[in-house]
Protein backbone atom coordinates (compact mmCIF):
# COMPACT_ATOMS: atom_id res chain seq x y z
CA UNK A 1 0.00 0.00 0.00
CA UNK A 2 2.74 2.57 0.60
CA UNK A 3 3.30 3.50 -3.24
CA UNK A 4 -0.86 4.21 -3.39
CA UNK A 5 -1.00 5.56 0.18
CA UNK A 6 -1.47 9.38 -0.77
CA UNK A 7 -3.88 8.43 -3.94
CA UNK A 8 -6.05 6.25 -1.62
CA UNK A 9 -5.99 8.89 1.10
CA UNK A 10 -6.62 11.44 -1.33
CA UNK A 11 -9.69 9.47 -2.84
CA UNK A 12 -11.06 8.20 1.07
CA UNK A 13 -11.02 12.02 2.49
CA UNK A 14 -13.19 12.96 -0.63
CA UNK A 15 -15.65 10.20 0.02
CA UNK A 16 -15.15 8.01 -2.66
CA UNK A 17 -15.02 4.08 -2.77
CA UNK A 18 -12.46 2.41 -4.68
CA UNK A 19 -11.24 -1.14 -5.18
CA UNK A 20 -7.15 -2.15 -4.06
CA UNK A 21 -5.64 -5.16 -4.66
CA UNK A 22 -2.52 -5.66 -2.50
CA UNK A 23 0.11 -8.59 -2.98
CA UNK A 24 0.10 -10.52 -0.11
CA UNK A 25 2.30 -13.28 -0.89
CA UNK A 26 5.11 -14.33 -3.73
CA UNK A 27 6.46 -17.84 -5.35
CA UNK A 28 9.00 -18.23 -7.41
CA UNK A 29 10.24 -15.36 -9.62
CA UNK A 30 6.65 -13.24 -9.14
CA UNK A 31 7.81 -9.55 -10.13
CA UNK A 32 6.01 -7.41 -7.20
CA UNK A 33 6.76 -8.38 -3.58
CA UNK A 34 4.55 -9.05 -0.85
CA UNK A 35 2.71 -4.82 -0.23
CA UNK A 36 2.83 -4.10 -3.70
CA UNK A 37 -0.85 -2.48 -4.39
CA UNK A 38 -2.77 -1.10 -7.28
CA UNK A 39 -6.14 1.24 -6.61
CA UNK A 40 -9.31 1.30 -9.39
CA UNK A 41 -10.56 4.73 -9.11
CA UNK A 42 -14.48 4.79 -9.55
CA UNK A 43 -14.11 6.85 -12.60
CA UNK A 44 -11.49 3.82 -14.13
CA UNK A 45 -8.40 5.51 -13.31
CA UNK A 46 -5.30 3.51 -11.79
CA UNK A 47 -2.65 3.97 -9.63
CA UNK A 48 0.55 1.10 -9.01
CA UNK A 49 1.03 -1.96 -9.67
CA UNK A 50 0.58 -5.92 -8.74
CA UNK A 51 3.26 -7.09 -11.04
CA UNK A 52 4.44 -4.74 -13.54
CA UNK A 53 1.90 -4.73 -15.69
CA UNK A 54 1.56 -8.75 -16.38
CA UNK A 55 -1.75 -9.20 -14.74
CA UNK A 56 -3.29 -5.57 -13.98
CA UNK A 57 -5.86 -6.27 -16.91
CA UNK A 58 -7.51 -8.89 -14.60
CA UNK A 59 -7.29 -7.62 -11.29
CA UNK A 60 -8.96 -4.28 -12.77
CA UNK A 61 -11.94 -6.23 -13.38
CA UNK A 62 -11.53 -8.36 -10.26
CA UNK A 63 -11.15 -5.17 -8.47
CA UNK A 64 -14.60 -3.40 -9.98
CA UNK A 65 -16.16 -6.36 -9.31
CA UNK A 66 -15.90 -6.96 -5.55
CA UNK A 67 -16.55 -2.93 -5.18
CA UNK A 68 -19.92 -3.72 -6.47
CA UNK A 69 -20.38 -7.00 -4.43
CA UNK A 70 -18.83 -5.94 -1.87
CA UNK A 71 -17.26 -8.91 -1.10
CA UNK A 72 -13.50 -8.96 -0.95
CA UNK A 73 -11.62 -11.91 -2.60
CA UNK A 74 -8.22 -13.54 -2.62
CA UNK A 75 -6.89 -14.33 -6.19
CA UNK A 76 -3.86 -16.09 -7.31
CA UNK A 77 -2.25 -15.44 -10.75
CA UNK A 78 0.61 -17.66 -12.21
CA UNK A 79 1.52 -19.91 -15.34
CA UNK A 80 -0.66 -22.67 -16.22
CA UNK A 81 0.82 -25.24 -18.52
CA UNK A 82 -2.75 -25.07 -20.45
CA UNK A 83 -3.20 -21.33 -21.01
CA UNK A 84 0.34 -19.80 -20.42
CA UNK A 85 -1.09 -16.10 -21.36
CA UNK A 86 -4.17 -16.56 -19.63
CA UNK A 87 -3.56 -13.49 -17.46
CA UNK A 88 -0.35 -12.42 -18.79
CA UNK A 89 2.32 -13.40 -15.94
CA UNK A 90 4.71 -14.74 -18.26
CA UNK A 91 7.82 -14.92 -15.99
CA UNK A 92 7.20 -18.18 -14.27
CA UNK A 93 6.40 -16.40 -10.93
CA UNK A 94 2.82 -16.80 -9.21
CA UNK A 95 1.40 -14.33 -6.92
CA UNK A 96 -1.48 -13.75 -4.58
CA UNK A 97 -3.64 -10.83 -4.59
CA UNK A 98 -5.84 -9.69 -2.05
CA UNK A 99 -8.67 -7.53 -3.24
CA UNK A 100 -11.16 -5.57 -1.35
CA UNK A 101 -13.48 -2.29 -0.88
CA UNK A 102 -11.81 0.52 0.74
CA UNK A 103 -14.06 4.05 2.07
CA UNK A 104 -14.74 5.70 5.26
CA UNK A 105 -16.82 2.73 6.30
CA UNK A 106 -15.25 -0.18 5.49
CA UNK A 107 -11.29 1.50 6.86
CA UNK A 108 -11.95 4.81 9.30
CA UNK A 109 -8.93 3.99 10.30
CA UNK A 110 -6.94 5.29 7.08
CA UNK A 111 -6.49 8.59 8.32
CA UNK A 112 -4.85 7.78 11.98
CA UNK A 113 -2.73 5.40 9.27
CA UNK A 114 -1.44 8.58 6.57
CA UNK A 115 -0.42 10.87 10.38
CA UNK A 116 1.06 7.93 11.70
CA UNK A 117 3.38 7.15 8.00
CA UNK A 118 3.76 11.43 7.14
CA UNK A 119 4.87 11.65 11.20
CA UNK A 120 7.34 9.00 11.10
CA UNK A 121 5.89 6.33 13.62
CA UNK A 122 5.44 3.01 12.69
CA UNK A 123 2.44 0.98 12.66
CA UNK A 124 0.63 -1.96 10.38
CA UNK A 125 -2.23 -2.45 8.61
CA UNK A 126 -3.57 -6.16 9.70
CA UNK A 127 -5.91 -7.55 7.52
CA UNK A 128 -7.88 -10.71 7.43
CA UNK A 129 -7.46 -11.92 3.95
CA UNK A 130 -8.72 -15.83 4.40
CA UNK A 131 -11.14 -17.12 7.55
CA UNK A 132 -13.89 -19.96 7.50
CA UNK A 133 -16.17 -17.74 8.71
CA UNK A 134 -16.81 -15.09 5.34
CA UNK A 135 -18.12 -12.54 8.34
CA UNK A 136 -14.58 -12.23 9.53
CA UNK A 137 -12.91 -11.73 6.36
CA UNK A 138 -11.61 -8.02 5.55
CA UNK A 139 -11.80 -7.37 8.62
CA UNK A 140 -9.08 -4.93 9.83
CA UNK A 141 -6.78 -3.36 12.81
CA UNK A 142 -4.23 -1.23 13.04
CA UNK A 143 -1.43 -1.99 15.48
CA UNK A 144 1.63 0.70 16.66
CA UNK A 145 4.06 -0.47 19.18
CA UNK A 146 1.91 0.37 22.08
CA UNK A 147 -1.71 0.66 20.79
CA UNK A 148 -4.14 -0.63 18.53
CA UNK A 149 -7.18 0.20 16.47
CA UNK A 150 -10.23 -2.60 15.17
CA UNK A 151 -10.46 -5.54 15.53
CA UNK A 152 -10.26 -9.04 13.68
CA UNK A 153 -13.26 -10.13 15.48
CA UNK A 154 -12.31 -11.57 19.58
CA UNK A 155 -9.71 -10.24 22.13
CA UNK A 156 -7.56 -13.79 21.83
CA UNK A 157 -7.22 -13.62 18.31
CA UNK A 158 -6.82 -9.34 18.28
CA UNK A 159 -3.67 -10.22 21.28
CA UNK A 160 -2.24 -13.15 19.17
CA UNK A 161 -1.78 -11.24 16.03
CA UNK A 162 -0.55 -7.86 17.71
CA UNK A 163 2.22 -9.73 18.96
CA UNK A 164 3.04 -11.77 15.93
CA UNK A 165 2.68 -7.81 13.78
CA UNK A 166 4.57 -5.84 16.30
CA UNK A 167 7.53 -8.43 15.61
CA UNK A 168 7.26 -7.55 11.90
CA UNK A 169 6.81 -3.89 12.18
CA UNK A 170 9.98 -4.08 14.40
CA UNK A 171 11.87 -5.25 11.78
CA UNK A 172 10.19 -3.50 8.33
CA UNK A 173 8.65 -6.69 7.17
CA UNK A 174 5.87 -7.38 5.74
CA UNK A 175 3.91 -10.79 5.07
CA UNK A 176 1.16 -12.82 5.66
CA UNK A 177 0.32 -14.81 8.81
CA UNK A 178 -1.68 -17.92 9.71
CA UNK A 179 -3.45 -19.36 12.95
CA UNK A 180 -6.07 -21.37 13.61
CA UNK A 181 -9.86 -19.54 13.71
CA UNK A 182 -9.82 -18.54 16.97
CA UNK A 183 -6.78 -17.22 16.95
CA UNK A 184 -4.77 -20.32 17.56
CA UNK A 185 -0.98 -20.05 17.38
CA UNK A 186 -0.99 -24.00 15.41
CA UNK A 187 -3.94 -24.51 13.32
CA UNK A 188 -5.45 -23.78 9.92
CA UNK A 189 -9.16 -21.47 8.57
CA UNK A 190 -7.62 -17.82 8.94
CA UNK A 191 -4.39 -15.73 7.33
CA UNK A 192 -3.76 -12.50 8.36
CA UNK A 193 -1.26 -9.51 5.96
CA UNK A 194 0.13 -7.39 7.92
CA UNK A 195 1.44 -4.59 5.71
CA UNK A 196 4.44 -2.92 7.54
CA UNK A 197 4.88 1.32 7.68
CA UNK A 198 9.13 0.90 8.66
CA UNK A 199 11.72 0.43 6.84
CA UNK A 200 13.67 -2.47 8.28
CA UNK A 201 16.51 -1.54 10.98
CA UNK A 202 19.92 -1.40 10.72
CA UNK A 203 22.89 -3.74 12.04
CA UNK A 204 26.36 -2.16 11.57
CA UNK A 205 29.07 -4.97 11.80
CA UNK A 206 32.24 -3.23 12.27
CA UNK A 207 35.39 -5.46 11.63
CA UNK A 208 35.44 -7.48 8.42
CA UNK A 209 36.16 -11.24 10.08
CA UNK A 210 34.77 -14.84 9.81
CA UNK A 211 32.21 -13.74 12.46
CA UNK A 212 31.28 -10.88 10.59
CA UNK A 213 29.76 -13.05 8.32
CA UNK A 214 28.81 -14.92 10.27
CA UNK A 215 26.85 -11.99 11.42
CA UNK A 216 25.51 -10.48 8.30
CA UNK A 217 24.08 -13.91 7.56
CA UNK A 218 22.02 -13.56 10.79
CA UNK A 219 21.23 -10.27 11.04
CA UNK A 220 19.97 -10.56 7.23
CA UNK A 221 17.62 -13.51 8.32
CA UNK A 222 16.18 -11.41 10.78
CA UNK A 223 15.40 -8.71 8.68
CA UNK A 224 17.92 -5.90 9.31
CA UNK A 225 19.62 -3.96 6.82
CA UNK A 226 23.55 -5.46 7.11
CA UNK A 227 26.45 -2.81 6.68
CA UNK A 228 29.60 -4.40 6.57
CA UNK A 229 32.56 -2.04 7.81
CA UNK A 230 36.12 -2.02 8.06
CA UNK A 231 39.69 0.50 6.63
CA UNK A 232 41.28 -2.93 5.17
CA UNK A 233 40.23 -3.14 1.56
CA UNK A 234 41.87 -6.50 1.30
CA UNK A 235 39.17 -7.88 3.68
CA UNK A 236 36.41 -5.88 3.16
CA UNK A 237 34.88 -6.51 -0.12
CA UNK A 238 31.56 -7.90 -1.22
CA UNK A 239 32.77 -11.76 -1.95
CA UNK A 240 33.37 -12.55 1.28
CA UNK A 241 30.12 -10.87 2.63
CA UNK A 242 27.55 -12.19 0.27
CA UNK A 243 24.70 -11.90 3.05
CA UNK A 244 25.51 -8.24 3.52
CA UNK A 245 23.37 -5.37 1.56
CA UNK A 246 26.92 -3.35 1.65
CA UNK A 247 30.33 -3.85 1.86
CA UNK A 248 32.07 -0.18 3.33
CA UNK A 249 35.59 0.13 3.24
CA UNK A 250 36.33 3.25 5.06
CA UNK A 251 38.04 3.88 8.80
CA UNK A 252 34.95 2.50 11.25
CA UNK A 253 34.59 5.78 13.51
CA UNK A 254 34.49 7.80 10.24
CA UNK A 255 31.78 6.13 8.39
CA UNK A 256 29.49 5.75 11.87
CA UNK A 257 29.82 9.24 12.51
CA UNK A 258 29.14 10.35 9.08
CA UNK A 259 25.84 7.79 8.59
CA UNK A 260 24.43 9.43 12.65
CA UNK A 261 25.19 12.83 10.62
CA UNK A 262 23.03 12.11 7.85
CA UNK A 263 20.58 10.86 9.58
CA UNK A 264 20.72 7.39 9.02
CA UNK A 265 21.43 5.94 12.58
CA UNK A 266 18.56 5.74 15.20
CA UNK A 267 16.87 3.85 17.86
CA UNK A 268 16.67 0.66 16.33
CA UNK A 269 19.80 0.19 15.24
CA UNK A 270 22.30 -2.67 17.18
CA UNK A 271 25.81 -2.00 16.34
CA UNK A 272 28.42 -5.04 16.84
CA UNK A 273 32.32 -3.94 16.85
CA UNK A 274 34.17 -7.00 16.27
CA UNK A 275 37.39 -5.85 15.45
CA UNK A 276 38.97 -6.50 19.39
CA UNK A 277 42.05 -3.72 17.92
CA UNK A 278 42.03 -0.84 19.87
CA UNK A 279 43.17 1.63 17.14
CA UNK A 280 39.64 1.10 15.88
CA UNK A 281 37.21 0.32 18.17
CA UNK A 282 38.42 2.97 20.99
CA UNK A 283 37.88 5.37 18.49
CA UNK A 284 34.56 3.65 17.14
CA UNK A 285 32.40 3.74 20.55
CA UNK A 286 34.02 6.40 21.44
CA UNK A 287 31.12 7.44 18.41
CA UNK A 288 29.05 4.41 18.59
CA UNK A 289 27.95 4.83 23.15
CA UNK A 290 27.24 8.72 22.31
CA UNK A 291 24.12 8.16 19.46
CA UNK A 292 20.70 6.97 20.82
CA UNK A 293 21.16 3.73 19.01
CA UNK A 294 18.84 0.60 20.06
CA UNK A 295 22.55 -2.07 21.07
CA UNK A 296 26.21 -1.41 21.37
CA UNK A 297 27.97 -4.82 21.63
CA UNK A 298 32.45 -5.32 21.48
CA UNK A 299 33.89 -8.38 21.30
CA UNK A 300 36.88 -9.28 23.17
CA UNK A 301 38.29 -11.36 26.06
CA UNK A 302 37.87 -10.18 29.72
CA UNK A 303 41.51 -8.61 29.49
CA UNK A 304 40.54 -7.11 26.10
CA UNK A 305 37.43 -5.70 28.27
CA UNK A 306 39.29 -4.12 30.80
CA UNK A 307 41.92 -3.00 28.48
CA UNK A 308 39.16 -1.39 26.35
CA UNK A 309 37.35 0.25 29.46
CA UNK A 310 40.21 2.10 30.61
CA UNK A 311 41.25 3.39 26.91
CA UNK A 312 37.36 4.49 26.54
CA UNK A 313 37.50 6.50 30.58
CA UNK A 314 40.73 7.80 29.54
CA UNK A 315 39.28 9.51 25.69
CA UNK A 316 36.44 10.78 27.84
CA UNK A 317 33.67 8.35 27.88
CA UNK A 318 31.30 8.86 30.92
CA UNK A 319 30.24 5.86 33.31
CA UNK A 320 26.41 6.40 32.19
CA UNK A 321 28.10 5.68 28.35
CA UNK A 322 29.86 3.07 29.53
CA UNK A 323 27.21 1.19 30.85
CA UNK A 324 25.35 0.70 27.51
CA UNK A 325 27.99 -0.92 26.24
CA UNK A 326 27.67 -4.95 25.68
CA UNK A 327 30.94 -6.54 26.36
CA UNK A 328 31.67 -9.17 26.18
CA UNK A 329 29.34 -9.22 23.47
CA UNK A 330 26.24 -11.69 23.56
CA UNK A 331 24.67 -14.14 26.05
CA UNK A 332 26.12 -16.98 27.55
CA UNK A 333 24.99 -19.76 24.98
CA UNK A 334 28.18 -21.64 25.23
CA UNK A 335 28.96 -20.57 21.55
CA UNK A 336 32.28 -21.68 19.94
CA UNK A 337 32.09 -21.40 16.39
CA UNK A 338 31.05 -18.24 14.65
CA UNK A 339 27.95 -19.03 13.57
CA UNK A 340 27.01 -19.74 17.31
CA UNK A 341 28.77 -16.87 18.53
CA UNK A 342 26.35 -14.89 15.74
CA UNK A 343 23.32 -16.63 17.62
CA UNK A 344 24.47 -15.31 21.00
CA UNK A 345 24.73 -11.90 19.93
CA UNK A 346 21.72 -11.98 18.18
CA UNK A 347 20.07 -13.28 21.03
CA UNK A 348 21.05 -10.75 22.96
CA UNK A 349 20.10 -7.62 20.61
CA UNK A 350 16.68 -9.90 20.67
CA UNK A 351 16.02 -9.97 24.26
CA UNK A 352 17.59 -5.83 24.65
CA UNK A 353 14.62 -4.70 22.00
CA UNK A 354 11.51 -6.92 24.21
CA UNK A 355 12.89 -6.79 27.57
CA UNK A 356 13.39 -10.60 27.51
CA UNK A 357 15.65 -11.78 30.47
CA UNK A 358 17.89 -14.49 27.85
CA UNK A 359 16.79 -17.44 30.82
CA UNK A 360 15.21 -20.38 29.64
CA UNK A 361 11.23 -19.96 29.02
CA UNK A 362 10.99 -23.64 31.11
CA UNK A 363 11.79 -21.94 34.28
CA UNK A 364 9.63 -18.87 34.01
CA UNK A 365 5.44 -18.29 34.71
CA UNK A 366 3.48 -16.20 32.93
CA UNK A 367 3.05 -14.84 29.21
CA UNK A 368 5.98 -15.83 27.08
CA UNK A 369 5.20 -12.90 24.85
CA UNK A 370 5.46 -9.75 27.24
Amino acid sequence: MHDVLDELYRRWSAGETVGLGTVVATFSSAPRAPGAAMLVAADGEVTGSVSGGCVEGAVYELAQQVVEARTPALQRYGVSDDDAFAVGLTCGGILDVYVERVDAESMPELEDVVKSVRGGEPVAVVTTIEHEDPERMGRHMIVWPDRTAGSLGSDRIDDAVADDARGLLATGRTGTLHYGPNGQRRGEGMAVFVNSFEPPPRLLVFGAIDFAAAMARMGAYLGYQVTVCDARPVFATASRFPEAHEVIVDWPHRYLKAEAEAGRVDRRTAIAVLTHDPKFDVPLLEVALRLDVGYVGAMGSRRTHDDRIKRLREAGVTEAELARLSSPIGLDLGARTPEETAVSIAAEIIALRWGGGGKRLAELDGRIHG
